[in-house]
């Protein structure tokens, strides 16, 4: 067996520790990355559902034309309407 001095044992154990504080940090870095990308994936998939909801809500946007037509007839019919009763009952003149 080889004597060590008493600087070379103080240098060893001073690597040892050092090599195990390393690995600590490694581990507790190790350990953040994989809380953080678990959040990560978790909002992924709240994104995801938000926008095929959101996809969903806007599947009938080619009606809004269409209503919009009919809205307008129908607001021309109820003035034609009122004009007739008006001119019927007096009230409005041509």
């Amino acid at each position: 067996m080889i004597a060590l001095t008493d600087t070379q044992h103080t240098l060893w154990w001073v690597a040892v520790i050092a090599g195990f504080v390393v690995v600590l940090a490694v581990a507790a870095l190790l350990t953040i990355l994989v809380v953080l990308v678990r959040t990560i994936e978790r909002r992924v998939g709240a994104i995801k559902a938000t926008l095929e909801q959101a996809k969903a809500n806007t599947n009938d946007t080619a009606l809004i034309a269409e209503t919009a037509a009919r809205v307008d007839a129908v607001l021309a019919e109820g003035l034609e309407h009122h004009l007739f009763l008006g001119r019927v009952l007096d009230k409005v003149r041509s």
